[in-house]
């Protein structure tokens, strides 16, 4: 940590509890967000003290009281450092919003379909061939699959330049590794997916934030990025962007393609929510700048996130080759087995099936949000991350975007939300500038019943409507 995060120096300064404690749990957040991971060192207490304006007793405090919690070590002469932890990963249940999964359409019509293309697949194919070491990136019939399946956003795409690959989190740890060494930087949007962060600190790669607005990243901090920082990359969550929901608009999609082929910048285009919107009038990024960008989706977001099947569309076959290179040491080959199934449901319709019952499920449960959270917020289906307290709650996808205002802090009310039945995961987990709007993300999705989403959010609704009550269970 060489600079004080921005969001740190806001919450010192707030007075509704002591500060040394306050130091403590800021440092607690951020490991559990990534922010700090083990190793990383803290400002000494002269520095901290001089950066918050806190006395350097205080300070003190909250050092000692983040070690206490086991937190930091202290090392005379060294300083302080975070001792990170290992996240526990509860299976299933509790607060299901929390999940990043898709809704889990219970259609027995449909259910029915998928489990007979899948008893099809071992009924039909050679088990022996399915159970052998295969060439990277699938089957010639897999590619051809996969780019028809992505040939709705990403016209001309071909099955030569297509790769499959075991989800799309993989192809992301193999771009990155391919663009930038450690210490190098690429450009990411403000707020993002953790997974990414995690990434970059797995391979010592930096982050540049560019703060987003209502259309999307800032062209003119890419601009800057270019002319001074040298980056690596560009990567992009353009459509239904997690966790705000923003989709880029169409003006700058243009500006930042510009930019990129300008000072020969490679866009790596994560589309993961993509195929969501019935109706995206958008251009892909890839076809603004097709000899720079690449396109990467998958099924775990309009199937199921169990089916770790996803696509990349490199900018030319020279370069799916050298990417397959690339995967194929991170990660040997993706599962023929899950590649045979989901060709079958692709090719036999069963995928484009179950794309329209989770967008339908999306779009019940966003007006459910807008419904129940309404009445107590503004509600938008498009705008900035950060701004004015409300609801965005697009009418494609299943994130919710939940921006607060006093007397709430997201971590809190996140927390005492998941005591509640009620998931959310606060802003903190995807910043990437160190200093995140105060907001919460909702997932829509996951195995609730349209049920327990109205209960779920009706919950919700009533903390934000009494905030004095529900503010006194959380201090």
């Amino acid at each position: 940590m060489s600079t004080l995060p921005a969001h740190w120096r806001r919450r010192l300064q707030q007075p509704d509890r002591p500060a040394y404690l306050m130091l403590a749990e800021l440092i607690a957040e951020d490991v559990r967000s990534g922010r700090l991971v083990a190793r990383d060192r803290l400002p000494t207490l002269r520095e901290l003290a001089q950066a918050t304006g806190l006395n350097y007793t205080t300070v003190a405090r909250g050092y000692a009281e983040a070690q206490r919690r086991g937190l930091i070590d202290a090392q005379s002469g060294r300083g302080s450092y975070v001792r990170g932890s290992a996240p526990a990963l509860p299976l299933r249940g509790g607060a299901a919003m929390t999940m990043n999964l898709p809704p889990e359409p219970d259609d027995p019509a449909l259910l029915a379909r998928i489990r007979e293309g899948a008893q099809a697949v071992f009924g039909e194919a050679d088990l022996h061939d399915l159970l052998r070491y295969q060439a990277f990136g699938g089957s010639a019939e897999d590619r051809a699959a996969g780019a028809d399946w992505l040939a709705g956003q990403l016209p001309g795409v071909t099955a030569e330049r297509t790769l499959v690959a075991p989800g799309i989190h993989s192809v992301l740890v193999a771009l990155i590794s391919q663009f930038a060494r450690p210490g190098q930087l690429i450009c990411v949007e403000s707020l993002g997916y953790p997974g990414l962060k995690a990434i970059a600190a797995q391979l010592g790669v930096q982050l540049q934030a560019l703060p987003c607005d209502e259309e999307g990243p800032s062209a003119l901090a890419f601009e800057h990025a270019c002319k001074h920082l040298q980056p690596r990359a560009l990567y992009l969550n353009p459509t239904l962007q997690n966790p705000s929901t923003l989709t880029i608009s169409r003006a700058r999609r243009e500006l930042l393609a510009d930019l990129a082929l300008h000072h020969s910048v490679p866009i790596i285009e994560d589309e993961a929510y993509a195929m969501l919107p019935a109706r995206l009038e958008l251009p892909a990024l890839s076809t603004l700048a097709p000899g720079l960008s690449w396109y990467v989706s998958g099924l775990s977001k309009c199937f199921g996130a169990g089916l770790r099947t996803a696509y990349v569309a490199a900018p030319s076959v020279r370069e799916a080759e050298r990417l397959a290179g690339t995967l194929r040491g991170l990660s040997v080959m993706a599962s023929p087995l899950s590649n045979a199934l989901a060709t079958r449901w692709l090719r036999d319709g069963t995928a484009a099936r179950m794309l329209e019952a989770v967008r339908q499920i999306g779009r019940e449960r966003q007006a459910l949000a807008r419904e129940l959270l309404g009445a107590v917020l503004p509600t938008h289906t498009q705008g900035a991350p950060g701004g004015p307290p409300g609801l965005i709650a697009p009418e494609d996808g299943f994130h919710a975007w939940l921006r607060l205002g006093p007397p709430w802090q997201p971590v809190e009310l996140a927390a005492w939300l998941r005591d509640q039945g009620v998931g959310a995961v606060a802003s903190v987990a995807f910043s990437t500038d160190g200093d995140p709007p105060d907001a919460l993300r909702l997932c829509l999705g996951g195995p609730q019943s349209h049920a327990d989403c109205r209960a779920m959010l009706g919950r919700l609704a009533e903390a934000l409507d009494h905030p004095r009550a529900a503010q006194g269970a959380v201090m």
